[in-house]
């Protein structure tokens, strides 16, 4: 009986040495980097003053955010995005595949168990003496069942579901982020696909205009009051400009098709008829610098790998501590098969091993300063990434308030250019200039016209490009929970 006691108070000793040593978890306390974040963005006034400390909103979906442009044919769009397109799909499975990768983490907390089946036949060589089995051929027959279990000592299980939740948090953001993006892309192809729409309307009217002209120089020159070159003149400025308004449809169709592909739809089935569409975009307050790190999913992507690579540091610190294993094997072996289920056929096996490396030849140092290291690099990636998002920012509020200024004074052009065109054709009707001046006068209030109608179209790809780069939505830290 002393002998099964030992046994037994060993066993307890090492599961009470397991429970007692349970907390001693090693490895670095994962602290959020800091990063340099201004008070204020330069190129627009805050809202809000001062700034809040900020936490990553890595799953809040970024809200419809392209109905502010009130276009119908827009957010009927957007609207076909989360449903077709691909690029969300991708993200969606790689999002469940991290998020799997928890549920197979966290399966390290709990022991496993086998059960085993064996048949075999066993000849001992007969040349080995002194021994009962020698020449002899013995079957062996057993059922097992084998339950093994790692107490996690060193938190390396701990560490390893930490790093897996904060990539499937990462992943999350990710996904986020495709959406953001592809929302974004649709919104600024349509709008340039409806520049176009605005510019072929504006050849259309100056066609029109081309054509009168062109019969009123046919009619001078039918009395002897124009000349021939006035007449070939009039028909090339028309051409030209018809020309131009059919060059228009060659980016029209790839900014369809890029649209059709965005949505999830075959660019041969997918047909947008032209239409006129809002260029006055709406207002957009930027907060303050510090809510892109609550905004932006790429920032709280960055920041939840920074995480991960931080568990990784504790994965490999756990590595220099002892490995306790705890296996227990119960189950019926016996040399003849009829008598395998009876009693005396039982068998068992408990007991724990305890697994120490005393030397690898460098290989956990070296883990453990990759694994450094590329935390290291992790926190530069995040801090590039917010200051990446401070940039996009102020690039666009900077083109928003340019292009502003500019769309302005163009305008302005177009309206003096329309009445020097007006002043010009009444000059030519009296005879008292050429049509050369009036071709000249012309082709520049159709120059400042596109410009005007181009204008109008960047400044609403800005206004998109703003709203993508504070991450889909705007307001103060306390709007945007």
């Amino acid at each position: 009986m002393i002998r099964p006691m030992l046994r037994t108070g060993a066993i307890t000793g090492a599961v009470t040495g397991a429970l007692l040593l349970g907390g001693c978890a090693v490895g670095p306390d994962y602290v959020r980097p800091s990063v340099a974040i201004p008070n204020a963005y330069k190129e627009a006034t805050p809202t809000t003053p001062g700034w809040t400390s900020a936490r990553p909103a890595d799953d809040v979906p970024r809200g419809p955010w392209w109905q502010i442009y009130g276009d119908a044919q827009l957010n009927a769009l957007e609207e076909q995005v989360n449903v077709s397109s691909q690029s969300v799909q991708k993200s969606i499975a790689t999002l469940k595949q991290a998020r799997a990768m928890v549920d197979y983490a966290r399966a390290g907390y709990f022991p496993s168990l086998t059960a085993s089946a064996n048949a075999a036949r066993t000849r001992y060589s007969a040349n080995v003496i002194d021994r009962a089995t020698s020449g002899l051929i013995i079957p062996d027959y057993a059922l097992a069942l084998n339950a093994t279990w790692e107490p996690d000592l060193w938190d390396k299980i701990g560490h390893t579901v930490g790093a897996a939740r904060a990539n499937a948090q990462a992943s999350a953001a990710d996904l986020e982020g495709v959406r953001l993006g592809i929302h974004a892309d649709v919104a600024l192809n349509y709008f340039n696909l409806r520049g176009l729409d605005a510019s072929e309307k504006l050849f259309g009217q100056t066609i029109v205009a081309y054509q009168q002209a062109l019969e009123l120089t046919q009619n001078r020159f039918t009395i002897g009051i124009a000349s021939q070159s006035d007449v070939a003149q009039a028909r090339t400025q028309l051409a030209n400009a018809q020309a131009q308004q059919i060059d228009l449809g060659v980016l029209r169709a790839q900014y369809e098709h890029a649209i059709a592909t965005l949505i999830g739809q075959p660019a041969s089935t997918f047909f947008l008829p032209p239409a006129d569409a809002s260029f006055v975009p709406p207002t957009i307050p930027a907060g303050v610098p510090s809510d892109l790190l609550q905004r932006r999913p790429d920032i709280a992507a960055a920041e939840r790998r920074t995480a991960a690579a931080n568990a990784q540091i504790g994965i490999a610190q756990a590595a220099y501590f002892p490995q306790l294993m705890l296996s227990a094997t119960g189950g019926l072996e016996s040399s003849a098969f009829g008598n395998l289920l009876t009693a005396p056929s039982r068998m068992w096996s408990i007991g724990p091993a305890l697994l120490a490396t005393l030397f690898d030849g460098g290989a956990r140092s070296a883990a453990k300063a990759s694994a450094q290291a590329q935390f290291e690099g992790s926190v530069a990636d995040y801090r590039q990434t917010v200051l990446s998002a401070f940039q996009e920012v102020e690039d666009n509020l900077a083109a928003l308030r340019i292009l502003q200024q500019e769309a302005a004074k163009q305008h302005e052009a177009v309206l003096a250019s329309e009445q020097a065109l007006q002043h010009m054709m009444n000059q030519y009707k009296i005879g008292s200039v050429g049509y050369l001046d009036v071709v000249v006068t012309q082709s520049t209030a159709l120059i400042n016209e596109r410009l005007a109608v181009d204008l109008d179209r960047r400044q609403m790809a800005a206004s998109v490009t703003l709203v993508k780069a504070l991450g889909g939505k705007w307001g103060s830290s306390t709007e945007a929970e």
